[in-house]
């Protein structure tokens, strides 16, 4: 059986008014005490945090310039108030895809930026910014504490600097990286000026992806092939010129190179005449030579053959003609008689005298 409230509070009573009990009294008071103070009169300044102090009552009322670094800080409770900033870098992302923000992210997304162009179309971009807290002092006191940085300074100025910045490009012009990345390297510096006197140093402005409408789009990306296609009909024309140029060279090469061949078998032509020429020209003075040399040969011997002892030498010619003939017996005396010997008479008989 349960015992009744009554019961229970007298045991309890009886419990607390033990000896024991009466010591440890004081002591649970002053850590109770402890704990309440160390609360109210400290502030604890993690890493990455940076503190100002501001005093609500008293003579001194205002923000504090000092700025307290990660540790343990003294509050005087109900009179002073420890304003805690971030230090490390700050990411503010302009997005409507959630996929696009990493998972478990703690920074603040906002949606994504519209802008609208030079021509009149609307242009989505999902931005970045990078920023750290440089100076919570001037934070404190030109903007205000808490995220009033976010929602006051980083969040409208970056929206009015990209809209303007951005705003002046053209349809077209998202598509040319060099005129992108002119746009936001201008965002940040103007984004920067604005921000830089308020503490706020801003590091990085990033265009990550740009959407147009659908319809514009659908018309941007016809236009695009259509122009892809004028260039590929151009590239091809020019192609084809270049092949033409190129067979042209390759034709007159050739050309050249039969001419050259032609002239250099003329040239060997021509030698060859020249050197046929050369040998029949030799040739026939040789001829010629030989032939008046056997002419003085033959005057030679004619002449030889009317001087003195051409007999004896015409006897010998007749002694080489009966060379080889068959001996006769024939009369050597008489009127019909032959004498071989008897040149004379041989010369008679065949009347040489006479021619």
């Amino acid at each position: 059986m349960k015992p009744s409230r009554g019961e229970a509070q007298q045991r309890v009573l009886a419990a607390l008014k033990q000896p024991r009990m009466k010591v440890l009294w004081p002591l649970a008071v002053v850590l109770v005490g402890g704990l309440f103070v160390y609360n109210a009169c400290s502030v604890y300044v993690r890493p990455y945090q940076l503190g100002v102090k501001q005093v609500v009552l008293g003579g001194e009322k205002g923000i504090r310039d000092k700025v307290y670094g990660p540790g343990l800080h003294w509050v005087t409770p109900g009179a002073e108030r420890m304003h805690l900033f971030p230090s490390d870098l700050q990411v503010l992302d302009m997005v409507d895809n959630p996929a696009e923000v990493a998972e478990g992210a703690d920074h603040r997304v906002v949606r994504a930026i519209k802008i609208q162009t030079s021509g009149g179309y609307t242009v989505s971009a999902d931005v970045t910014v990078l920023y750290r807290l440089e100076d919570p002092y001037k934070i404190m006191t030109q903007i205000g504490p808490g995220q009033l940085y976010e929602d006051s300074a980083v969040i409208p100025r970056a929206e009015q600097v990209l809209r303007r910045t951005l705003g002046q490009l053209d349809s077209d012009d998202f598509y040319k990286g060099d005129l992108r990345d002119k746009a936001m390297a201008e965002a940040q510096k103007l984004l920067t000026a604005e921000l830089e006197p308020r503490g706020i140093h801003v590091t990085h402005v990033l265009l990550r992806q740009y959407r147009y409408d659908t319809r514009y789009q659908q018309a941007i990306e016809q236009r695009k092939i259509q122009d892809q296609t004028v260039f590929k009909n151009q590239a091809e024309a020019a192609a084809a010129q270049a092949e033409a140029e190129k067979n042209r060279i390759i034709a007159e090469g050739q050309a050249t190179v039969q001419v050259e061949l032609s002239r250099g078998d003329a040239e060997v032509a021509k030698l060859r005449s020249a050197a046929e020429l050369y040998r029949r020209t030799q040739a026939a003075q040789g001829d010629l030579v030989v032939k008046l040399a056997r002419a003085k040969g033959i005057e030679l011997e004619n002449a030889a053959l009317r001087g003195a002892g051409s007999e004896n030498m015409v006897g010998l010619k007749m002694a080489d003609v009966l060379g080889g003939t068959r001996i006769i017996v024939v009369p050597t005396d008489g009127e019909g008689g032959v004498n071989p010997l008897d040149l004379n008479a041989a010369l008679r008989r065949f009347d040489v005298k006479g021619q």
